[in-house]
């Protein structure tokens, strides 16, 4: 019963493999029997419920688990096919112990994986590396059982609840990429007014459509067309397990998660003066000056989708948000990060003002880069961060250290960290003007070039 998961899949915010070679059922069954020891020694009770994505692998590999959380005497609610927020929901409206998501995210075809939760918050950085050195000695088992519960309709309903009587009905696009959020868009736009027309609406693993990644522009272009060839109002994307959202204007015009992140701030603030908001050391600053300029209190956090979820339920701030899209409400929501209900909460703000166009419009002009990686060795890349962070002391320098090393000048600002979810640094540039920006991206490939890695990717574009 002892097992052992290739070191590989054990990532900072969940384990993620590839399916025959670093992931399989035999590591679908340990987490399972193991994960269930976990929430057995942390609570009176051990009901976990489980849901997966559309990928070709996850049925197996759930299969797999539930068979390991049964072993481990758990009380197993299978919600099936859906979102990772819904499996959140499922958790939070049935007062369960833990919850496990069966997902490859945005990742490929060929790659599957798990989220958890335990209690109500995520689980994750050490606690996934002891749960995998726990299986290795499991303790004796209790047989549990399992149950099929339905739970799209109510997540739906209570979706569509927080659009309920606001403002003008809206002309929308939907594309979830024949990710797993296909498999409530029906039911959620069926109860919202205005006219909806779903893309790539087919949960289909193969992802035949594009790339479930809408933090990638190209991936947004089939969207961008739709919304301009109908004439919308906006077009709202998804990741492969809609926890991230990804949004195109009237225009078509690919909306940044920056002036997204203003737009959200903008209607919290408007309801709770003063609140704090939270967002990841890659977000503009744009963002903060917006923040202040509406009264709020901007927080500065670690790139993570997990760090971010724990301060926003530890009560850290009301609403929070990352470059990649994910988005964390408290005003009215868990605190989990759900893009379905982020694009109704979209919605809801947009039906009461000015559009999105207009609203994109009427922010400070931004010059920054995209998120820009660079491949480079799991095992060597914080090596290059720490070797940047020791270049910028020595120029006497004092770098945010938050999260990498990110510097603040006259001119902009930039920041070099190690990605926690894949074999590369992950870089971006921010100027006041063209030319800071360009000064910006020079001083980064500079750095960069000095601590031997090839950097002239880095470029103001």
């Amino acid at each position: 019963m002892t097992h052992a998961f290739h070191p590989s899949v054990l990532r900072a915010y969940d384990i993620r493999g590839i399916v025959g070679e670093t992931l399989g059922p035999d590591d679908a069954r340990a987490l399972g029997r193991a994960f269930a020891h976990r929430v057995r020694a942390a609570r009176e009770s051990c009901r976990i419920v489980v849901g997966r994505d559309g990928r070709l692998t996850s049925p197996a590999l759930e299969a797999a688990l539930v068979e390991g959380l049964c072993e481990a005497g758990a009380a197993v609610i299978r919600v099936g096919v859906g979102p990772t927020p819904m499996v959140h929901f499922a958790d939070h409206q049935l007062a369960a112990d833990g919850s496990v998501m069966v997902t490859g995210s945005h990742n490929p075809p060929s790659h599957n994986g798990f989220k958890l939760s335990l209690a109500g918050a995520p689980f994750y950085g050490e606690a996934i590396r002891l749960l995998a050195a726990a299986a290795l000695s499991p303790p004796a088992v209790t047989a549990g059982a399992a149950e099929e519960h339905q739970v799209i309709q109510t997540y739906a309903a209570g979706l569509a609840d927080a659009l309920a009587g606001q403002g003008r009905p809206l002309r929308v696009a939907w594309d979830p990429g024949n990710g797993a959020a296909g498999a409530v868009l029906p039911e959620l736009t069926e109860r919202l007014p205005g006219e909806h027309r779903i893309l790539n609406g087919v949960v289909d693993g193969r992802f035949p459509a594009h790339h479930p990644d809408p933090s990638k522009p190209g991936n947004l272009a089939q969207l961008a067309e739709a919304v301009r060839a109908g004439g919308l109002d906006l077009g709202i994307a998804f990741d492969g397990d809609g926890d991230r959202l990804g949004v195109v204007d009237g225009s078509g015009q690919v909306v940044s998660s920056d002036h997204l992140l203003c737009v959200f701030a903008t209607d919290v603030l408007a309801a709770h003066p003063g609140a704090a908001i939270l967002a990841d050391v890659k977000t503009s600053d744009t963002v903060f000056r917006r923040i202040r300029e509406l009264g709020g209190h901007p927080k500065l956090g670690p790139t993570g989708h997990a760090h971010m979820r724990s301060r926003v339920l530890r009560g850290e701030a009301l609403f929070a948000g990352e470059m990649s899209g994910h988005l964390f409400f408290a005003d009215e929501h868990p605190g989990y990060d759900d893009a379905l209900y982020a694009a109704v909460r979209l919605l809801r703000a947009l039906s009461r003002g000015p559009t999105l166009a207009e609203r994109r419009v009427a922010l400070p002009q931004t010059f920054s880069t995209p998120e820009i990686r660079i491949p480079y060795p799991d095992d060597r890349k914080f090596e290059v961060v720490r070797a940047v962070h020791d270049a910028v002391v020595r120029r006497g320098i004092v770098p945010s250290t938050l999260d990498g090393v990110r510097v603040s000048a006259a001119a902009g600002w930039w920041l070099l960290r190690a990605s926690n979810t894949e074999a590369a640094l992950v870089v971006r540039c921010e100027g006041y003007g063209e030319e800071e920006l360009a000064r910006m991206c020079a001083l980064v490939r500079g750095l960069l070039t000095e601590v031997g890695i090839e950097a002239a990717r880095i470029v103001a574009s």
